[in-house]
């Protein structure tokens, strides 16, 4: 028996379409103390690298903007500098640039690491959020949960929700790819509705000076002694396309420039018969043609700027200005 069709005054009703789901766009950030694993994040999150990493504390120093884009929703996450007491002129200037940004985002990803415990630090932080920020929703990210045992991510979760109020609490790892995915869900969930604010396929706006400058700084972190870090800035000087090169075989010329505050350590960036520099070099222009897509000669310099992080004038030099 074939059933007819239901007419206009039949019973049977043909069910609605499911609603169409909102487009939601708008900025996020993570703020934590250094290495709290923020960069890493932020580059699994985007699905490609966006921001430099290093075991080194406080290895970001600018708010790198990392662009994830979906049908239903587009997020610009920004990484911040890790947040500390400062001690120099740049850390004061740090501190600043993470409390601007933070002020203006949406939603706030606050970061602890599932191996360390959770400090005075970090009760700063969150304290500073609420007074600064007290309206945004900040979620509570627990990070690296792959160098923790369960046990361990079971009691961070409990001291963490001691800290303060959080919208929710997740746990991930960057490096494994855990419930990233589900932590981008929850944030893009707490963004307003509205268009895309960059083109599909753009992951980062950071100008690609600064890609290769932060590339370079990358590489001479590289197995570095602990107190060095820190004193290190590099500044491209020049860049351009190779004259007089086939349009089938581009070739990029960069100039840069590594910054430390000492003659001492110039010595150590530079290496005997300048071994380390050439390493950095040659790790940093690898990384630099995969950026480029085309082939780079690359040339490193190193000057010693003294004191730089506490001079006014060298940090204007060095892109640090004032927020």
């Amino acid at each position: 028996m074939v059933n007819a069709p239901a007419g206009p005054g039949s019973d049977t009703a043909t069910p609605d379409a499911a609603p169409e789901q909102p487009h939601r766009s708008g900025f996020a950030c993570f703020v934590g103390r250094p290495n709290a694993g923020k960069s890493t994040l932020l580059n699994a999150m985007v699905g490609q690298k966006v921001a430099i990493t290093s075991d080194k504390p406080q290895t970001t120093r600018r708010a790198v903007r990392g662009i994830i884009t979906r049908d239903d929703a587009q997020m610009v996450v920004v990484d911040t500098p890790g947040m500390h007491k400062p001690r120099t002129l740049l850390g004061e200037r740090l501190g600043d640039l993470v409390r601007s940004v933070w002020s203006d985002v949406d939603v706030i990803g606050f970061c602890v690491p599932a191996d360390e415990k959770v400090g005075p630090g970090d009760r700063r932080i969150a304290a500073e959020i609420a007074e600064q920020a007290g309206r945004t929703p900040v979620i509570g990210v627990i990070t690296k949960t792959d160098k923790a045992s369960a046990d361990q991510i079971a009691a961070q979760l409990l001291l963490l929700s001691e800290v303060r109020e959080f919208a929710e609490i997740v746990p991930v790892s960057a490096v494994r790819q855990e419930q990233v995915g589900l932590l981008a869900d929850l944030m893009i969930a707490r963004l307003p509705e509205g268009p895309r604010l960059y083109p599909d396929g753009e992951v980062t706006d950071e100008p690609v000076e600064t890609m290769i400058s932060e590339i370079i700084r990358e590489s001479a972190l590289d197995g570095v002694r602990d107190e060095l870090p820190h004193s290190l800035a590099v500044l491209v000087d020049e860049m351009g396309p190779r004259e007089g090169r086939p349009e089938n075989s581009p070739m990029t010329d960069i100039y840069a420039t590594i910054y430390v505050e000492r003659d001492s350590q110039k010595a150590i960036v530079l290496g005997r018969k300048g071994s380390r520099l050439g390493e950095v070099g040659r790790r940093s222009r690898l990384q630099i043609e995969k950026l480029l897509g085309q082939r780079v000669y690359l040339s490193l310099h190193i000057s010693v700027a003294k004191d730089w992080q506490r001079d006014p004038k060298q940090l204007r030099k060095l892109g640090f200005d004032p927020q």
